[in-house]
């Protein structure tokens, strides 16, 4: 057993969450076993503030690597399609050895920043042409196998990707994504070691077409799902000229959003589209920082909210790597959107950047809780960012680079920035993108 002291921790309850301490946090065998007030002499300190272990409930691992390269040195316009071109350029480049070197990279750095639990959704299944390797699930399995070297629990979110439109085939670079049919990708799936915290995923639905989509949610069978819905105009109006109805909608009608469907961007909704979602209370995974690089627009997360779904946080392509900002990110939007500050509490925001996402996820941390996974992230509340700051208002101030110390499990696994088994995780980015560049 491990005893962690916290002189101020956000200790989880039954209507939310509330500042307590001094506390003592006994950890036992991964698990949060006793919070007791503090009287432990040989328990371990933990500065500032301690949070639950943050959940990154959207990740594409492997777009670490576009970071800082996708922008026109001289300006010019852009948009998603034209990103998507340079994001096609980096898949192709990557086997399972640049993978998984890439996705340890990457995952380290989301561990020092506090988060102990990602969804990755998981595309790049294939060789060159979309030749299978030897074990077809290499790729996946290199995210996974990353995911343990760097400490982060991972639930591979397995995707669904079948066409490169509505009624249209893949391109040549999707080869690399696609199993060809929707029985050739749920075998693949159901050859996916059983010790695995899986989901699937449906890629989006110009890309899974309707006569596929009652079978990916069959091979589901009680895991979360997961689908791009609603990330940009054209997909909708594509849709809807081709089905006679929206994304959600046509999800809907086969059976697809339910509470355990997780809606990824949710951006451009229509009023009917809001209620369909908040009714089934499903989750939708808002990436804030993403969504502003790609141009996306402002989701209707409020709206979502009040409806009956349940908001949560992901990065999607590690524009940046910092749950703090993700988090201020989902207020700031809706601030931007309405000319109304406080339309999410700080208490909101904390529950969707740590219950919520792990949650959507299919993950048990994220509370700090007797029997909860024992992940306890400690801030530091005397930085040039966080002195001064109110306690329960420190998501509005901190950053990743607050972040002292990251437990995972009962185990310390990162300090001040640093991974106690992997070192600085700079260095082993340069190193894994420098092998990928052109």
């Amino acid at each position: 057993m491990t005893v962690y002291r916290a002189e101020l921790a956000w200790v989880t309850g039954l209507a939310g969450g509330e500042l307590v301490g001094p506390i003592d946090i006994h950890c036992t065998e991964g698990v949060i076993t006793s919070i007791e007030p503090a009287m432990a002499p040989a328990a371990v300190r933990l500065p500032g503030l301690v949070l639950p272990g943050f959940a990154d409930a959207h990740s594409h691992v492997f777009h670490r690597a576009l970071r800082g390269r996708t922008h026109a040195a001289s300006g010019g316009a852009g948009n998603f399609w034209t990103w998507r071109d340079a994001m096609y350029e980096f898949a192709d480049r990557l086997n399972p050895d640049t993978m998984y070197e890439l996705a340890v990279a990457a995952y380290t750095e989301m561990v020092c920043a506090g988060i102990t639990a990602v969804g990755e959704f998981h595309y790049l299944h294939h060789g060159a042409g979309g030749v299978p390797y030897s074990d077809p699930n290499a790729m996946g399995l290199a995210v996974t196998a990353a995911g343990a070297r760097a400490g982060l629990a991972v639930t591979l979110l397995d995707v669904a990707y079948l066409a490169g439109g509505f009624s249209q085939p893949v391109g040549e670079i999707q080869r690399r994504f696609s199993d060809g049919s929707v029985g050739a990708w749920a075998d693949r799936v159901a050859a996916l070691p059983a010790d695995l915290r899986t989901g699937v995923a449906i890629h989006s639905v110009r890309a899974v077409g309707e006569d596929a989509l009652p079978a990916v949610v069959s091979t589901a069978s009680g895991r979360v799902l997961h689908v791009h819905l609603s990330e940009q105009p054209a997909e909708n109006e594509a849709c809807q000229q081709f089905h006679g109805v929206s994304p959600t909608q046509l999800l809907a009608r086969n059976g697809a959003i339910t509470s355990r469907t997780a809606a990824v961007h949710a951006t451009h909704l229509s009023p009917a589209d809001i209620a369909l979602l908040g009714d089934a209370h499903a989750s939708i995974v808002m990436c804030p920082a993403t969504e502003a690089d790609l141009a996306d627009g402002i989701g209707p997360a409020r709206l979502l909210a009040d409806a009956g779904a349940v908001i949560s946080l992901g990065s999607d392509q590690h524009v940046i790597t910092d749950p703090f900002a993700q988090a201020r990110g989902l207020e700031y939007g809706e601030r931007l959107a309405t000319g109304i500050r406080g339309r999410f509490s700080p208490s909101e925001l904390l529950h969707a950047a740590t219950v919520s996402s792990h949650d959507a996820i299919d993950s048990p941390a994220g509370r700090l809780r007797v029997g909860a996974s024992a992940d306890l992230v400690a801030v530091r509340l005397d930085s040039a960012r966080t002195a001064g700051s109110d306690p329960a208002q420190v998501l509005m101030s901190a950053s990743a680079a607050d972040v002292a110390v990251v437990v995972i499990g009962g185990r310390v696994v990162a300090r001040d920035g640093i991974h106690v088994d992997l070192g600085d995780p700079g260095p082993l980015l340069g190193k894994a993108i420098s092998r990928i560049s052109p």
